[in-house]
């Protein structure tokens, strides 16, 4: 045990600190699609302009350079789109920042890897802590090269994040290498440059509190109207005063419906994006607010009712229900999903496994649902697991981080806590004690399954491991059963079961029987079936 590493306490996942609702623009007549296309464009335009200053600035941004910015696209759109659009930049550089520095982490974690690996012998086995050498001369050769690839690299973005110096693509920078990949992905090159068009516009507005139903720029009233705020060269095609265009559908939100209406009644801010789905050719809008976060439970009122162990796989999701005393109740269930498809398909089918848990959790009355914090930021490099590719697309493919945060984010409406244990050794300990244990003639138990026993339990601060049987002539009911789940501090834990006389079947209950408590009445080897009774005396030896 001393090779193993510490585990770290569960804790219960906060609450969401944010929502967002979408809905879709039904109804649009053509004059509305053109007055959002080209206003889309025209701000889109701005917001790559700003994107490019923002990178230029670097590290040497300031509120000054913030506000000069928004100065000089004021008369170009207006105040408030000059303020979404400039804290938009400066939010996308940020997150291109963090990204960068992640990227450096890695190239340094790879470069660590091979430089381990390069000063074994080839050939050398590895342990289970430390990869071992390569397998050939020819593998020891390429990834020498690949190494020195590494270090310019490394050296290249060092530099590049001493200087301040991120690099940024509006529209995304896989949708413009499939420019070049048209065939491969089925596309004309007119409709991915509709698809980089939409991509690259620009229809986001902040939300101000105090303000008129929550928003100046993109208002919607409590009817459903729609209004939008043009830029100040298209004022001309504004059909209300001041300036503004009126969409002619009206917009409802059926999820949430009527927290938005009590903001905007409210005059709470509300932030809103208009996005056009080019696939579908449909019109969007999603409103975002801010909420106060959920209190977090403690963790022992949470677990007051048991838990819900999940282990999560790459296809579906292992659960388990445990009670307070960590034993597994009732059968095991999995709540399968297909992360092929696009983006949109995979965050489907994973929000609709999660309702599936969610839903099953509240039949069960439990409170509390444990799930692993993992992260594979560390675990996706090919230099750690070099020729196992279709285990690192595996591992790349699962939605950790989403699955995580759609959970809690779908959980906190209904009472249920998240908990987030440490994902040490729970497959390993789970297969090694609960598996076989948990397995009888009319249920298969997979590892997964004894993954979620091991997580609900750590999640309860029981160990992993069962304890150890005594053998079956030094138990304390002489090779009976005893169990083996009490706790230390349980009274009488170690104490003799007390026997209760009579037979134990379905249809008599122990105690109940006629001859209840009489030792001589029960069927054994030298006593009568009945007091009185004749028994039969040996055999002679001769006749």
């Amino acid at each position: 045990m001393g090779g193993l590493r510490e585990v770290a306490e569960p804790f219960v996942a906060s609450g969401p600190t944010g929502v967002a609702v979408r809905t879709r623009l039904k109804c649009m007549t053509p004059g509305d699609e053109k007055v959002l296309r080209l206003v889309g464009a025209h701000l889109g335009a701005l917001a790559s302009q700003d994107l490019a200053a923002r990178c230029r600035d670097g590290l040497k941004h300031s509120a000054d350079t913030w506000a000069a910015r928004k100065r000089e696209l004021t008369p170009l759109s207006s105040s408030r789109w000059a303020g979404s659009i400039t804290k938009a930049s400066h939010d996308q550089w940020a997150l291109a920042r963090r990204c960068q520095l992640a990227h450096v982490q890695s190239l340094e974690a790879g470069i660590k890897t091979i430089a381990h690996r390069l000063s074994l012998p080839v050939g050398q086995k590895g342990s289970k802590k430390a990869p071992g050498g390569y397998r050939s001369k020819r593998e020891w050769h390429a990834k020498a090269r690949r190494l020195h690839v590494l270090e310019d690299r490394l050296e290249q973005r060092r530099a590049d994040r001493e200087a301040g110096l991120v690099h940024v693509v509006r529209g995304g920078r896989h949708l413009a290498r499939t420019r070049h990949h048209l065939d491969a992905v089925q596309l004309t090159e007119a409709e991915w440059r509709d698809l980089w068009e939409a991509e690259r516009w620009f229809l986001a507005a902040d939300g101000e509190s105090g303000k008129r139903y929550g928003n100046e720029t993109i208002r919607v009233s409590p009817e459903g109207e729609v209004s939008i705020r043009l830029p100040a060269p298209l004022a001309h095609l504004a059909n209300a005063g001041h300036g503004r265009y009126v969409l002619a559908c009206r917009v409802t939100f059926p999820h949430r419906g009527t927290e938005w209406a009590d903001r905007v009644e409210a005059n709470r801010a509300i932030a809103y994006r208009i996005h056009l789905d080019v696939g579908r050719n449909r019109w969007y809008l999603i409103a975002s607010w801010q909420i106060p976060p959920t209190p977090t439970v403690p963790i022992r009122a949470a677990l007051a009712d048991g838990v819900i162990g999940v282990d999560m796989n790459a296809d579906h999701l292992a659960a388990w229900r445990l009670d307070v005393q960590g034993n597994p109740t009732g059968a095991p269930r999995r709540f399968f999903y297909d992360l092929s498809g696009s983006a949109d398909q995979r965050d489907a089918q994973v929000r609709h496994a999660l309702t599936r848990l969610l839903h099953w959790a509240r039949a069960c009355g439990v409170k509390a649902i444990a799930i692993e914090d993992l992260d594979f930021a560390a675990e996706k490099t090919r230099e750690k697991h070099g020729r196992r590719k279709r285990f690192r697309r595996l591992i790349s493919g699962m939605p950790t981080s989403r699955l995580r945060a759609r959970l809690t984010s779908m959980a906190d409406q209904t009472g249920i806590a998240i908990i987030a244990v440490d994902p040490a050794y729970t497959s390993r300990w789970g297969a090694q004690h609960w598996q076989k244990p948990l397995t009888s003639s009319n249920r298969k138990t997979t590892r997964h399954d004894a993954a979620a026993v091991a997580i609900g339990r750590r999640a309860q601060g029981h160990p992993i491991q069962r304890r150890t049987a005594p053998p079956p002539h030094d138990q304390s009911d002489r090779a009976g059963h005893r169990t083996v789940q009490a706790r230390p501090g349980v009274p009488g834990h170690e104490g003799t079961r007390p026997r209760i006389p009579g037979p134990r079947t379905r249809s008599v209950g122990a105690g109940r029987g006629a001859n209840a408590g009489d030792q001589n009445a029960q069927h054994r080897s030298g006593r009568s079936a009945e007091p009185g009774s004749r028994q039969q005396g040996p055999l002679p030896l001769s006749p």
